[in-house]
């Protein structure tokens, strides 16, 4: 029986977010777990969406506010899982703040394994708050892998 057989990994499409992904494609691969890859974003403004379609027009006002950049975003690294080993892998795009969104994903895939990035809020109020990283580790109700991508 594998050590894991769910692995939930978050991204927000940076680059260390994304080297979360290959580490946790890698065990996925290895261990023949199924990968889920999840992104949460938070809805938009919609004063927000109107003045980005005033300074860049409609089309592009949509591209820079919406859902798409966050589905780009899971299709981009579900690529790189692939690349890095796993064979199973199913995306996420939820509206909403990371950790619960995260979360939510370990109990509806029944994950054993959530891994995140390193890259937290690199400001005060991230270290006020606590990073992402932080607070899923705190939270989480099953193992965690930090990975160091900085």
């Amino acid at each position: 029986m594998p050590v894991y057989r769910t692995i939930v990994v978050g991204t927000d499409g940076s680059e260390t977010s994304l080297r979360a992904v290959d580490r946790a494609g890698a065990i996925a691969g290895d261990t023949g777990a199924a990968l889920v890859i999840v992104c949460a974003y938070q809805a938009p403004d919609p004063r927000a969406v109107d003045r980005a379609r005033d300074v860049l027009g409609d089309d592009v006002g949509y591209q820079v506010v919406g859902h798409t950049p966050a589905a780009e975003t899971v299709r981009t690294a579900a690529e790189r899982a692939t690349s890095a080993g796993a064979t199973t892998v199913e995306t996420v795009v939820r509206d909403g703040a990371p950790v619960p969104v995260l979360a939510e994903a370990v109990r509806r895939f029944d994950a054993d394994l959530l891994v995140v990035g390193n890259r937290g809020l690199d400001t005060i109020a991230g270290r006020i708050l606590g990073s992402v990283p932080a607070e899923a580790a705190r939270k989480s109700t099953v193992d965690v892998l930090i990975v160091r991508t900085t």
